[in-house]
């Protein structure tokens, strides 16, 4: 009976994030960012600990959009009708995703600007 249970609660978990990339246009865009971060990665010689650094900073972001898309979905099923609180709801969530994106942004900037800019100057000479 517990084994289901368990079961039960990763089906539900999985279901969430299929719902997600399913029906928010902008966790579509962070995890195909996520899935071409980490490929660069392989070709770059990012080390083991920036390795990790760039899946937390990637798992942050997916967090916050999920979180962002729950709060959304249960604001939507109280109220369909303008309220002032609702609106800040919405916007503090939104800008959880946003500084979590930006976070992202400077992190992988920090990891491969110098190895980006060594191997395009390979490739230009």
């Amino acid at each position: 009976m517990r084994v289901r249970k368990l079961l039960d609660s990763f089906h539900y978990a999985i279901d969430g994030i299929i719902y997600t990339l399913k029906t928010q246009r902008n966790m579509k865009v962070h995890f195909l960012a996520a899935i071409a971060v980490l490929f660069l990665s392989l070709f770059l010689k990012v080390s083991k600990l920036e390795v990790l650094i760039l899946f937390f900073t990637i798992s942050l972001v997916i967090i916050a959009e999920m979180i962002n898309t729950s709060i959304e979905a249960a604001i939507d099923l109280i109220t369909d009708k303008y309220h002032e609180l609702a609106k800040i709801a919405k916007n503090v969530a939104a800008g959880a995703v946003l500084i979590a994106s930006l976070n992202a942004i400077i992190v992988g900037y920090m990891i491969f600007f110098d190895r980006l800019t060594i191997f395009i100057l390979k490739l230009i000479m």
